[in-house]
Parts: structure tokens; sequence; C-alpha cells
């Protein structure tokens, strides 16, 4: 059974990197729900702060005061942004996932097939 086709070894290969395309993009979707659940935690702090409250926001390396609604205002884009990633990450998620399952079938009915004695 260890003679497996080029063709076959090619699929696997291919499955693999697939596989591994899908954990990539569920780490990286992983990360952007973390930034939004932040994003949305620190949105409620400051909601319940008074509108003349001293803020600051970090701009690189530095921390500048910021007016609350400024403050606000980037944090609820941040999550804007955040969220349309995860939409864009969730469709290529379903594309590889289809492409996997499609690509898994194939390679069990072809090592099925190899496996299964043929009529002479």
């Amino acid at each position: 059974m260890n003679n497996i086709s080029p063709k076959m070894q090619n699929q696997l290969a291919m499955l693999q990197q697939i596989q591994q395309q899908l954990q990539t993009i569920l780490q990286q979707k992983a990360q952007y729900e973390m930034a939004v659940r932040e994003a949305k935690r620190a949105e409620e702090e400051i909601s319940d702060a008074a509108d003349d409250a001293v803020m600051y926001m970090t701009v690189g390396t530095v921390m500048l005061q910021k007016k609350k609604a400024d403050v606000s205002a980037k944090l609820t884009e941040k999550v804007e942004t955040l969220e349309l990633r995860i939409k864009s990450l969730e469709k290529q998620e379903k594309m590889l996932q289809s492409k996997f399952e499609q690509m898994q079938a194939q390679l069990k009915a072809a090592f099925e097939g190899k496996g299964a004695p043929t009529a002479a």
C-alpha cells in the first residue's frame, strides 16, 4: 500500500496545504475576534464616562489626549473594519473547507479504489 501514485502524492500535498491555509485563517479570525471584543469593551467603558472626561489614545508609541467623541468614533471604526475582515476570512474559510472536503473525498475514493481487487 506504500506504492502511492505521483498523482495521489500531489493531491495529498495539496490537501495538507489547504489544511495549513485553513489553520492560518482560523488563527487570524481568532485574533480579529479578540480585537473586536477588546474594542467593544473599551466602547462600553467610554460610554459610561462623562463627555468632558480626559481620555488618551495610543498612536504608535505615543499617547495623545483626545476628546471622548474622537475616541469613540475611532473605536467604532476599528470594530467595523475588524468585522469586515472577519467576514472576509469566514468566506475564505468556507471556500477552503469545501475544497478540503471535496479533495478528501476524492482521495478516499482513490485509496479505496486502489485497494479493491480488479476484475480480470
